[in-house]
């Protein structure tokens, strides 16, 4: 009799008690996971508007040291050896977000001239000076002088950036849409949140 009921014993599966503390402890974790993801996330956008807020006062400091712009700036060339000049018309012409090596352009040389001013870090060669910066989503970031949904001004433009979190920037930071404000985008990110855009803040 003692053998038989030890068999009983053996066979039996997990009681109702023990599946509901199993399926908690998954919830939990679960949930943990899931919050974060969550913080990670917001800490990328967090990121992503506190590296434009500090090109913009990047370019300022520059322009408040030097009376012009960088990359626009004429007498660059007089304070350091192997940077170009720009021609100093008021803007940093032309718009390229994801600059190369040894460019000459004012929208490149503007990266090479704060970092020569110890404004921002980075390479001070000619050769690498030049390089865009990466933003928080992996992508370049361009500055310059660009025609941006109908408004031609000076942008700081991000690439890579998905259209959920363009979303998200420019709600917390401006209007909300991407066609008007001060924070645009290369297309409809509200319409269309799950595919990649570049991001532009007006400086």
């Amino acid at each position: 009799m003692t053998e038989e009921r030890s068999q009983k014993m053996g066979k039996e599966g997990f009681t109702l008690i023990e599946i509901a503390i199993v399926l908690v402890i998954i919830g939990i974790i679960l949930g943990a996971v899931l919050k974060g993801q969550e913080l990670i996330n917001n800490a990328k956008i967090k990121r992503a508007y506190s590296q434009y807020r500090e090109i913009v006062a990047a370019v300022y400091t520059y322009y408040d040291k030097y009376g012009k712009y960088p990359g626009d700036d004429n007498t660059a060339s007089s304070r350091w050896s192997g940077v170009t000049n720009g021609n100093n018309n008021g803007v940093i012409d032309g718009f390229t977000i994801n600059c190369g090596p040894s460019v000459a352009t004012e929208t490149c040389q503007a990266w090479l001239h704060m970092r020569s001013a110890n404004i921002l870090t980075g390479a001070t060669d000619t050769t690498n000076g030049t390089r865009s910066p990466s933003n928080a989503y992996g992508g370049g970031i361009g500055i310059g002088y660009n025609a941006i949904q109908g408004l031609t001004t000076m942008w700081i433009g991000f690439d890579n950036v998905p259209g959920d979190v363009c979303q998200s920037i420019d709600q917390q930071y401006d209007d909300g849409a991407y066609n008007t404000g001060s924070i645009r985008g290369s297309g409809n990110y509200n319409t269309n949140p799950n595919i990649i855009y570049d991001l532009y803040f007006r400086l």
